[in-house]
């Protein structure tokens, strides 16, 4: 069992959890991932690793409410447990001699990127940051970022905080100003990973993506989390979460991550009523 020490919500639909697992903050890496059960009948779902104490033996998840999993997780308070929490696994992003990065995250990927940008920045390296939201109400992490960064961009599509527009508006900008990186990297929504993509590769900017598909195991023998890039068949859970962004069939990733909210939405809609049952 893993105590959750500390439970934060960060806006209504995302929340941080700190949990009490020693032997996986001790080795944890920005880019990695756990896999967990709420309890001992939950299905497995994977969450990247949003940060780590190793002092304090704690490892730090985000995560939307979207499925019956993250809605039943999100139930567990402060002091409670979760059954299963295994990792780190998954690929670390490489970090080291990189002198200059641009780092996008957009929506709950921020959570991803941001351990990033701050190990980059403990390396010594140049930290340009574009955060993205839809609204001003789903707004996450912003200090955290201006700690690491030494610029930032906040961006909401309808303009009410910050700059108005997506990520690639700063980005772009940049770009054409003749700014160039040793590597970009975007961390978010499939269709705002792709977008960065076709922004950077007329540049031939490097750019790394994070792949979060559908994951059952972790290990490579599912194969749920199958993409492909460069022509290539890979799996997510052991040749990633980190491409090559311009080497990834994002028009595949995208269909295939479209057969699931349906799903999602009805199996937490049948959670939040047995919850509303036990309430009554």
């Amino acid at each position: 069992m893993y105590k959750i020490v500390r439970k934060e919500n960060l806006n209504p639909t995302v929340t941080l959890m700190d949990i009490e697992a020693p032997l996986i903050a001790k080795k944890a890496q920005p880019g990695q991932f756990i896999i967990l059960r709420v309890d001992e009948n939950g299905e497995r779902i994977p969450l990247t690793i949003a940060g780590y104490d190793r002092d304090k033996g704690t490892v730090t998840i985000i995560f939307q409410i979207v499925g019956a999993t993250t809605e039943l997780l999100n139930h567990k308070e402060q002091g409670e447990s979760i059954h299963d929490f295994v990792g780190p696994l998954g690929t670390p992003t490489h970090t080291d001699g990189i002198h200059k990065a641009c780092i996008i995250g957009g929506g709950v990927g921020c959570a991803i990127a941001l351990p990033v940008a701050q190990k980059l920045k403990e390396l010594g390296a140049e930290v340009h940051s574009i955060i993205g939201f839809r609204t001003k109400d789903l707004l996450i992490l912003e200090k955290e970022f201006a700690a690491c960064s030494d610029t930032l961009h906040v961006m909401t599509d309808d303009g009410s905080y910050g700059e108005k527009g997506n990520v690639c508006v700063p980005l772009n900008a940049a770009l054409e100003a003749g700014e160039r990186y040793d590597v970009v990297i975007t961390i978010g929504p499939l269709v705002m990973m792709k977008f960065v993509c076709l922004a950077t590769k007329p540049y031939e900017q490097k750019t790394i993506v994070s792949m979060n598909p559908i994951m059952v195991d972790g290990t490579g023998m599912c194969g749920g989390c199958r993409l492909t890039v460069g022509g290539t068949t890979k799996f997510a859970c052991v040749d990633g979460p980190d491409f090559d962004g311009h080497e990834v069939d994002f028009d595949e990733a995208i269909s295939r991550s479209r057969s699931y909210p349906a799903f999602e939405a009805h199996a937490r809609e049948a959670a939040c009523n047995l919850f509303k049952k036990e309430v009554q």
